[in-house]
């Protein structure tokens, strides 16, 4: 693969193949990063996504010009991110949920900007210092974005370590594309859990060139990176120039699985590890006869609302499933628009129930409903 270099000229990444590994997933993602041609990485200590900055400090060792740097802070570390980035790079920050909520600033900076950047976010319960285990409570913050003005970010949801590969090699690509950061959206359970997985199955993009990078102004005319647009027509402008990029990730960038819903007549829909529950809960259901399937939004921003809307028709109940006391079911409200009942559960504050319970509660609400 051909990638671009500081300097604007070309530069080879190379892609070792490799056979498929058990590992932990935090550091999937960093060795992903790698192999997606990271170079740099900036963060500070939280559990529990740990191990990522600690695999990162090695590995990059062994990078070519590979940076690592433990910031004093949250805050400087996404700052430093902005400046690799301006400088060319491919560089990643990670966290999680009160340190996602600092780096807040500087990812508006990053859309303001058009600069692309990885963020990844390892959620543990909340609000406030929480606790460390995994919920999805950060929904609304990774999709409504924390920061301020009119930007949106990227925000994708793997649900295993094989995705967690996948998905942040595509991220690097993603964010490069369309000059915007991306975020990771997983939680403590799938940062900690180990799998085997393999780097082998994610095909690179074709990408421009990076004609905006600062890079030293010899014989070309200087670039000025900045978000600072005083006349209001100018930062109008700016503005509708990043919706009509947004519409178009919305159009080209949405990314969904479905699972048993040919038939189904109720659908429940969940992300990330409550994705991976809801399967089995799915699975127990049908044994039991019912009709019963999963639509699982891979991307969160931006949402699958075509897809389902598409089985308005067929499905009686839409059962909406979070680790959160309830978040991304209003994405499933608006995209529904009223055309179909919504039901929630969720279970908030780092508790994760198990595929049982869900099939139980799923049951309960296809007899109540006479489906």
């Amino acid at each position: 693969m051909e990638g671009e270099a500081k300097d604007g000229g070309k530069q080879k990444v190379v892609r070792q193949k490799s056979s498929k590994k058990l590992m932990r997933g935090n550091t999937v993602v960093g060795e992903a990063a790698v192999r997606a041609g990271c170079t740099c990485y900036f963060g500070y200590p939280i559990t529990p996504q740990n191990q990522l900055p600690e695999y990162m400090s090695r590995r990059l060792a062994e990078v070519k010009d590979g940076i690592f740097i433990q910031s004093e802070s949250e805050i400087s570390a996404i700052n430093m991110v902005l400046g690799a980035s301006a400088a060319g790079a491919r560089a990643m920050t990670s966290s999680s949920s009160p340190g996602i909520s600092l780096k807040q600033e500087g990812i508006s900076f990053l859309c303001g900007d058009e600069l692309p950047a990885v963020i990844v976010n390892m959620v543990r319960g909340g609000p406030g210092l929480g606790n460390i285990s995994p919920a999805q409570s950060d929904y609304f913050q990774s999709t409504r974005g924390g920061g301020h003005g009119d930007y949106r970010v990227v925000v994708l949801a793997p649900a295993s370590c094989q995705e967690l590969a996948d998905l942040t090699m595509e991220a690097f690509d993603i964010s490069d594309y369309y000059r915007n950061p991306v975020i990771i959206l997983a939680d403590g359970m799938l940062g900690q859990m180990m799998e085997p997985v393999t780097f082998d199955n994610y095909k690179p993009r074709k990408l421009p060139k990076k004609d905006y990078t600062i890079t030293g102004a010899k014989g070309r005319p200087s670039r000025i990176v900045c978000s600072l647009i005083l006349n209001t027509q100018e930062m109008e402008e700016h503005n509708w120039k990043l919706m009509r990029k947004y519409q178009m990730i919305t159009k080209k960038e949405v990314k969904c699985e479905e699972f048993m819903m040919d038939d189904a007549k109720l659908a429940v829909v969940a992300y990330g590890t409550a994705a991976r529950i809801a399967k089995g809960g799915v699975k127990r259901a049908r044994k039991e006869g019912l009709k019963v399937g999963l639509i699982r939004p891979i991307t969160l921003w931006p949402f699958p609302s075509e897809v389902i809307r598409k089985w308005v028709k067929s499905v009686s109940l839409f059962f909406v499933f979070e680790m959160s006391a309830g978040q991304m079911v209003e994405d499933v409200e608006l995209s529904l628009k009223g055309a179909s009942e919504v039901y929630f559960y969720g279970r908030p504050g780092g508790v994760v129930p198990t595929p049982v319970e869900l099939s139980r509660i799923i049951s309960r609400q296809y007899l109540q409903k006479g489906l």
